[in-house]
């Protein structure tokens, strides 16, 4: 009897703009040594690119986005209608190594394991930036120096890369869509806390990273730059401020502490070493990502506080009846 649990693949996208980009991953998808169960193209609010997708892609189920617009939207739309026992997630900017179904669903054999991540490997569209640290390679959404370099547990998984059971998604709400991408705008970590949320659910759970179960991530030159860099730190540090408001438990920031204790310290170490012709320029990068996040971190958290705090009534004077603020124009006419 075959065990092996049905797959559904859910590509979300937004703009035309990456119609090559979203073609080459589906066909990735397509020519799988393991052919998925399902696919299904969730597009997140831009019906020219519906239009298209409905005409152009045979054997791809194509729908709108339903929810929240957003990228947390169109992967909860994508996972209400996924047909497979396990649903696997890949960026519409990213394509598939041939085995990379059957490596992920081989994992799902353990009964605890109920998410399986693979490695995303960037693909430059023109060179790597010499300055540009691999321990920074999430800045364009790839894995990054300082992961496991074999199949191991780990807190979280890279969104352009992941797969979960069905039911577990669904039992644990789907993704914030409070939370993640918004088009173009570089907010992030619905992926960190939707995995915290389950292993808070269900203590047990193994949530597994499968270095082999590759895909390649292209990435623009418009994400090359400094400029890009130095406002993805930011914005990562708003999404992990964000994270530690909605979660509990040291686990919140458990692996970037790891992260800055162990990953952080030899890649400065590595910057310094005599004959390194870019390291004044990657040590550079390193010190101003850092502050970048921890800056952005320290602004989401102030906000965070300033919207939980109650709000301060003054008390009335004595012997004066308050204001009705209801009837109150705040006009001044």
């Amino acid at each position: 009897m075959n065990s092996e649990p049905s797959l559904s693949v859910v590509v979300c996208a937004y703009t035309l703009d990456r119609w090559d980009d979203l073609q080459a991953a589906i066909a990735s998808v397509q020519s799988q040594h393991r052919p998925a169960d399902d696919i299904v193209l969730v597009v997140d609010h831009c019906p020219e690119l519906y239009r298209l997708a409905r005409r152009s892609l045979p054997g791809v189920r194509v729908m709108p986005n339903l929810q929240r617009k957003g990228l947390s939207g169109a992967r909860n739309t994508g996972v209400e209608a996924a047909l497979g026992n396990v649903v696997a997630f890949l960026d519409d900017d990213a394509t598939a190594i041939p085995s990379w179904t059957e490596r992920l669903l081989a994992k799902y054999e353990e009964p605890n394991v109920v998410g399986v991540g693979g490695l995303v490997v960037p693909r430059w569209h023109t060179s790597r930036p010499a300055w540009f640290p691999p321990e920074f390679d999430w800045v364009v959404g790839c894995s990054y120096r300082g992961l496991p370099e074999h199949s191991g547990r780990v807190r979280n998984f890279i969104g352009a890369n992941m797969s979960f059971r069905r039911d577990e998604l669904v039992a644990a709400g789907g993704f914030r869509t409070d939370l993640g991408r918004v088009g173009t705008r570089p907010l992030g970590c619905e992926e960190t806390e939707l995995c915290l949320r389950i292993a808070a659910r269900r203590p047990g759970a193994v949530l597994l990273y499968e270095p082999s179960a590759a895909v390649h991530h292209r990435v623009p030159e418009t994400r090359a730059c400094w400029a890009y860099f130095r406002q993805r730190c930011y914005a990562e540090g708003l999404s992990k401020a964000l994270v530690v408001q909605h979660s509990k438990g040291r686990a919140a920031l458990a692996s970037e502490r790891t992260y800055l204790r162990s990953a952080m310290p030899r890649a400065f170490a590595r910057s310094l070493r005599p004959g390194r012709p870019p390291g004044p320029r990657t040590f550079a990068a390193l010190s101003a990502g850092v502050g970048a996040t921890v800056a952005g971190y320290v602004v989401g958290r102030i906000r965070s506080w300033r919207s939980a705090a109650p709000p301060h009534h003054a008390a009335p004077t004595p012997g004066r009846r308050p204001a009705d603020r209801c009837c109150t124009d705040s006009s001044g006419t």
